[in-house]
């Protein structure tokens, strides 16, 4: 456990636990500690992973967050997968636990899109998105593309820069673990001011992508969302025609209607579908203000500010 100067009583949990674990279950305080996060860069996080590999002991390193819930047989999902391919990198599922508030559902609806388009990119063999919630990699294939050396500067991005690096480098040896038992679920964030800035932070990054099928992809969302904002401003006007307007939206639900469905339908989560319509709607608006606000401003996260 790589303590980061946490501003919580997480350490002190932490170690209370480790005093209570019973020896015969072969889990003591020799194995799992807390040690300090080694700080020589910009992104915390990355300095915390890397402070993490360098203590570890074992041949595979495989990243989630504080805040998820791991599935009983998720390592035994990636030992299986490992021990009978030549994989070296592996992209793993992550999804929302659901609560009954539209907030939550919009953020499932939206993690499931992205989940939708990281398997699309595995698909046509163009990868071009994971998350750090559910990422393994070998620990030899960390120092040999030199780790997070080249993007440390940018304090978010430990997951998707170190994907461009392998898939650059080994593509034939990268892969999605496309399976249920795997799922890693984490929780929505509790407002839309919350929302938003780790939205921002994830957006803040993307010009740093090295990927041009990733800045293409992005690009493209963000232009056809702004694109139904400047028609739909237009047709109330009556500058543009309203039965193209409505041609546009109709074929755009249906694209993001089925790649929704499609992920919906692998993670269990079908019910979410029911605050699709609503959450069609709002989408572009929210997606063009995250984007216009990460090129101009800073971001808070984990009580520290980071400028673009």
């Amino acid at each position: 456990m790589v303590d980061d100067e946490s501003s919580d009583t997480s350490v002190e949990i932490i170690k209370k636990f480790l005093n209570t674990i019973p020896i015969k279950i072969g889990v003591t305080q020799t194995n799992i500690r807390v040690i300090s996060n080694q700080r020589k860069t910009n992104s915390p996080k990355k300095d915390a992973i890397t402070t993490a590999i360098h203590t570890s002991e074992n041949k595979w390193i495989i990243t989630t967050d504080a805040d998820c819930v791991v599935p009983k047989y998720w390592l035994d999902c990636f030992d299986e997968y490992i021990q009978n391919t030549n994989v070296r990198c592996l992209v793993a599922p992550v999804c929302l636990n659901i609560e009954n508030s539209f907030l939550s559902k919009f953020q499932l609806l939206d993690i499931l899109s992205l989940q939708g388009a990281t398997l699309g990119g595995f698909g046509i063999n163009q990868p071009f998105l994971c998350n750090g919630a559910n990422f393994g990699y070998e620990k030899a294939l960390f120092f040999e593309l030199n780790g997070f050396e080249g993007n440390n500067n940018i304090a978010s991005g430990d997951d998707v820069f170190f994907l461009e690096k392998v898939t650059k480098s080994f593509p034939e040896q990268i892969q999605y673990l496309k399976c249920e038992l795997a799922i890693v679920k984490t929780k929505p964030q509790a407002s839309f001011k919350k929302l938003i800035s780790q939205r921002v932070r994830w957006a803040a990054k993307t010009s740093a992508y090295y990927n041009g099928f990733g800045k293409f992809t992005g690009l493209l969302v963000l232009s056809v969302n702004g694109l139904i904002i400047s028609i739909s401003s237009l047709a109330l006007i009556g500058v543009f025609k309203i039965k193209i307007l409505l041609y546009i939206l109709i074929i755009k639900f249906n694209i993001d209607f089925y790649l929704v469905y499609k992920s919906a339908t692998f993670f269990n989560q079908k019910d979410v579908l029911k605050s699709f319509l609503f959450a069609f709607i709002l989408y572009p608006f929210f997606s063009v203000y995250v984007a216009f606000k990460s090129i101009f401003s800073s971001y808070n996260w984990k009580d520290r500010t980071f400028k673009k």
